[in-house]
């Protein structure tokens, strides 16, 4: 039986590679990292991105099966995830005239990742 650190430790390192995943996924269809891990605000956002006049911040879940991974996008994590984003945009004021928007990035093993655009609303 595994310890609860060597769990975390399981856990952290499966959401790094999920990362590291999602942003070679997006990087394929077209898209530009302009953050990881942001924190600000009491909020996190896995990938900043950005395609054409769009910036998705984007949320990778990784679990075990797919079903599980598109289940995992609870509400109290949206709302950490918005109030990053706000504090992003305050100090990125160029981005005003861009389309803002809340992706999502599913990772499952043996699986293709899933990206939802616009997965939830920002505001």
């Amino acid at each position: 039986m595994r310890t609860a650190a060597g769990r975390r430790r399981f856990t952290l390192l499966r959401g790094r590679g999920a990362e590291r995943l999602a942003l070679l996924w997006l990087l394929g269809k077209g898209y530009w990292p302009l953050a990881r891990n942001y924190a600000e605000a009491g909020g996190e956002i896995d990938l900043i991105v950005r395609r054409g006049r769009t910036i998705a911040f984007v949320e990778v879940k990784a679990r075990a099966t797919m079903a599980d991974a598109l289940d995992a996008l609870a509400d109290r994590k949206r709302v950490r995830i918005r109030r990053a984003a706000r504090a992003w945009r305050a100090r990125h004021p160029w981005s005003a005239a861009l389309t803002l928007r809340a992706d999502a990035v599913f990772v499952a093993p043996g699986e293709w990742p899933c990206h939802v655009p616009n997965a939830f609303e920002l505001e």
